[in-house]
């Protein structure tokens, strides 16, 4: 009996080995290859798949030798810099081609009308790709990531949060944040007989910016949220140093060096997370018996209605969730934001005309004084000058969606489980959209609004469109202008001799080797 037992089992292992090994194979060989002969038959080419690399080899390279290469101070045409594989991949087999990352296939949709079809869909047709997990580390498992129902829930609970009252009442903090950052500048400045002074500009906005959304939204400061961001930044690194490596799921789990490192980091910010969380709790008395007005008290508040059995309040989100998208917005709510005051004072900087039109404009509808939200509102030319930022120097350069059935997207068949990108940089700067000039820095063209300054409404994506469009756009332009305008009132800004035009993808889009410019104080 043991004899036949022992054989059987063998033969159970044995039929489990050679479907494991099966499933490998279609995913690994027979799946790249039909998925190709599917597109080729569509008129679709692009570089060849290999082995479980894909194109991943080639796209390494392609951005080691990019990230060598420095651009003419002039020059907006970043794309080359940014998305080397996607620029010579274009020339060769067209705007819409098929490359492999890994062994996930990707399709290029550069027109607005099919990015348009793709984003604006209500029914969830194209939903986010899994991520690699550390990612999810970075970004959180939150709102960002969730789908369905879940994601109806969880924007449900977060959009007050970002209501136009409340955001009203998070400019004053916004510009006390930006007045504290701009004394330390006069102070510098004026150490110096000409009152001016080098301020490297990414690093200054990275921590003006963190300092912002630990205010508005989390009740907490720049200080008390330093282990936060400091986790974070360490884990952008380890995931844009692991973005052209090949994934193997479960790797995750393997003890090697870099799990380690992105174990530990994990572990750093959850817990500094729950720190700043716990003390949200634990201050309900002093607060009337709520937990706050912002993000953080408004999630809290849910959870703890579900806790309680509160069936008036609706949806809710457990504290799981809520420990998720305050990684979300820590990360979102700050790195997008620096990344778009980052290179609009690179353009002020290098557009001295434009720099002198938005202090006038800023100095006629603000004064000295702290402007406010209706303030603001006014600044039409400082408006026109942060779109064209964004369309020139979007910190998010490209999305991901993928069609989890066999799908029609305008006149191609898409099969199951392929992934559809969307390169913003490269639909941003398209001469059959933007005109001859689309390489050049020309904010009136957006004098008429968004929908009128392309020859398509949706030509430019910097937040995206549709239901997903992102919950903190107006958060974000609000705090962009606060700050634009109080620098202007303050300040005169020159590009310092030492800058190197190296913009780089790293998660958002950053200088590669920073941002120095010469302040010169307005003030005496």
């Amino acid at each position: 009996m043991m004899g036949y037992a022992a054989v059987a089992l063998v033969a159970l292992l044995i039929v489990l080995i050679v479907r494991k090994l099966w499933e490998v194979l279609k995913i690994v060989v027979l799946r790249p290859y039909a998925i190709t002969k599917t597109f080729e038959k569509q008129g679709i080419r692009g570089p060849p798949y290999k082995l479980l690399y894909g194109c991943l080899d080639e796209v390494k390279k392609m951005k080691k030798l990019a990230n060598e290469k420095v651009l003419d101070t002039n020059c907006n045409d970043i794309t080359s810099r940014v998305l080397p594989h996607y620029h010579k991949w274009f020339s060769e087999f067209g705007d819409t081609l098929l490359y492999w990352y890994g062994t996930q296939p990707r399709i290029t949709i550069t027109n607005p009308e099919l990015a348009k079809q793709i984003l604006s869909n209500k029914f969830g047709f194209y939903v986010k790709p899994k991520t690699r997990p550390i990612l999810r580390n970075l970004i959180g498992d939150g709102l960002v990531f969730a789908e369905g129902l879940d994601w109806v829930r969880h924007r449900r609970v977060l959009n007050p949060a970002f209501s136009i009252d409340k955001l009203k009442i998070m400019t004053k903090k916004m510009a006390e944040c930006t007045i504290s950052m701009l004394d330390e500048w006069k102070i510098l400045a004026g150490l110096t007989e000409e009152q001016r002074i080098k301020i490297e500009m990414n690093a200054n906005f990275q921590k003006l910016t963190a300092d912002i959304i630990a205010h508005t939204a989390f009740g907490s400061s720049y200080v008390e949220g330093k282990e936060v961001f400091k986790a974070l930044k360490e884990l952008q690194t380890c995931c844009v140093a692991s973005d052209t490596d090949i994934f193997i799921p479960g790797s995750q789990y393997l003890p090697t060096p870099s799990n380690l490192q992105t174990w530990k980091l994990s572990r750093k910010l959850k817990n500094s997370l729950k720190v700043i969380i716990e003390s949200r709790l634990s201050a309900k008395a002093a607060t009337d018996g709520h937990y706050g007005d912002d993000l953080l008290g408004i999630m809290i508040e849910s959870s703890v209605a579900e806790a309680d059995g509160d069936s008036k309040v609706t949806p809710k989100l457990n504290m799981k969730e809520i420990m998720e998208n305050c990684k979300s917005f820590f990360f979102a709510g700050h790195e997008t934001t620096s990344s778009l005051l980052t290179w609009s004072v690179f353009l002020l900087s290098t557009h001295p005309e434009w720099h002198e039109k938005l202090r006038e404009e800023v100095l006629k509808e603000c004064g000295m004084g702290i402007p406010d939200a209706d303030m603001l509102s006014k600044l039409k030319f400082v408006n026109m000058f942060l779109l064209e930022v964004l369309r020139l120097y979007c910190p998010v350069i490209m999305l991901i969606r993928k069609a989890p059935e066999d799908m029609k997207l305008g006149n191609l068949m898409i099969p199951k489980e392929t992934c559809l990108t969307i390169p913003f940089v490269k639909i941003h700067r398209s001469k059959e959209y933007w005109g001859e000039d689309a390489n050049e820095f020309k904010p009136l063209r957006f004098a008429n609004g968004v929908s009128k300054a392309g020859k398509h409404p949706n030509a430019l994506l910097a937040f995206s469109i549709g239901p997903r469009v992102c919950i903190g756009q107006n958060f974000a332009m609000l705090e962009a202008k606060t700050v634009v305008a109080l620098i202007l009132q303050r300040f005169s800004l020159s590009l310092s001799p030492e800058y190197k035009h190296a913009p780089i993808d790293h998660v958002t889009l950053h200088p590669q080797y920073g941002l120095p410019i010469i302040v010169k104080s307005l003030l005496r």
